[in-house]
């Protein structure tokens, strides 16, 4: 077996200086080279370090919200799906149709809704027990609280109907301007869904914020007959469902979109004057009860309050008073 240290050495290899120093640094650049990372996993720690250095978007915008935004509402929501999970599961579908159609007032779902209605059960006929059923008698008390538990089971339903109720009118008053807008962009040559995007910038209320919704759908990969008919079920509108309904057809059938907006538009103006002029032929009844109950009595006290005074006086001298 060679000794390799004797034959570097018979052989004069390390007499010469720059022999010598060339070794030295081909062992330095191989010891450099044996602890130095790789590439990999040098970007690697880079990323992770900017990972670990970057302030988290969400987390920081969530702290800059209130505290009651961030501690209160999503404990009370909480308890609303406790209670809602104790309450009776009952046309469960019917409730969701109408929460769409109020536009998911502060995003309620269902068992927020059944369990805002049992706590209002519980405010009203649990206050009223606690406050005014001790100076009542037991059965008074009793009966009156099972009346305000009802009224407070009916109030939340109450005020969703009212939610839905304005959303739809809301709706029907923009959809004539609406339908010409997105007319006027059609035919300018825009296509449809960019004349959705027109009209949702133009407007802010129920229809347009509907309108921006479908858009969004349609730009994850959602059809737009899909996109359009989901955004009728949560209008709630007949106006809206038709339009939706022959906008759909037409797209189906190769009908062009310009003249079948220029024909929803004229329908919906001529049902909106149609509606103008049945509200005012209901107008005539409707101020009945006012002059009967406040500009009737008005009216008689000033045209017959001088001749009472008179009118009394005859009486007593008929009757000898």
């Amino acid at each position: 077996m060679v000794d390799i240290t004797s034959l570097l050495i018979n052989e004069g290899i390390f007499s010469s200086p720059l022999a010598f120093g060339a070794m030295i640094g081909l062992a330095t650049i191989l010891i450099w080279l044996a602890f130095m990372p790789s590439p990999p996993a040098q970007m690697i720690r880079s990323r992770l370090d900017g990972y670990l250095e970057r302030v988290d978007v969400i987390e920081d915008a969530d702290m800059r919200k209130p505290f009651v935004g961030r501690v209160v509402i999503p404990l009370f929501r909480r308890f609303l799906r406790l209670l809602g999970g104790l309450a009776p599961k009952r046309n469960m579908e019917a409730t969701q149709q109408m929460l769409l159609q109020a536009g998911s007032p502060g995003g309620l779902t269902v068992l927020d809704f059944f369990g805002l209605r049992l706590l209002s059960v519980l405010l009203l006929g649990g206050g009223y027990y606690f406050l005014l059923g001790e100076s009542v008698p037991f059965a008074t008390a009793v009966r009156n609280t099972l009346i305000m538990g009802g009224i407070g089971f009916f109030v939340p339903l109450y005020w969703l109907r009212h939610r839905v109720n304005r959303r739809k009118y809301e709706i029907r008053r923009a959809l004539p301007d609406a339908l010409d807008m997105l007319t006027i962009g059609v035919e300018a040559g825009l296509a449809f869904e960019s004349a959705m995007v027109k009209v949702g910038e133009k407007w802010n209320n129920a229809l347009t914020r509907e309108l921006r919704r479908a858009v969004a759908e349609m730009r994850v990969g959602t059809p737009r007959d899909v996109a359009l008919q989901r955004m009728a079920e949560r209008a709630g509108v007949q106006e809206v469902s038709t339009f939706v309904a022959v906008l759909v057809q037409s797209s189906q059938l190769g009908v062009s979109i310009a003249q079948m907006l220029h024909a929803q538009a004229a329908q919906v103006r001529m049902r909106r004057r149609q509606r103008a002029e049945e509200l005012a032929q209901q107008a005539s009844v409707k101020m009945v009860f006012p002059l009967v109950l406040f500009i009737f009595p008005a009216m008689f006290v000033v045209a017959l309050g001088p001749a009472v005074p008179t009118a009394i006086a005859f009486l007593n001298r008929l009757g000898g008073g």
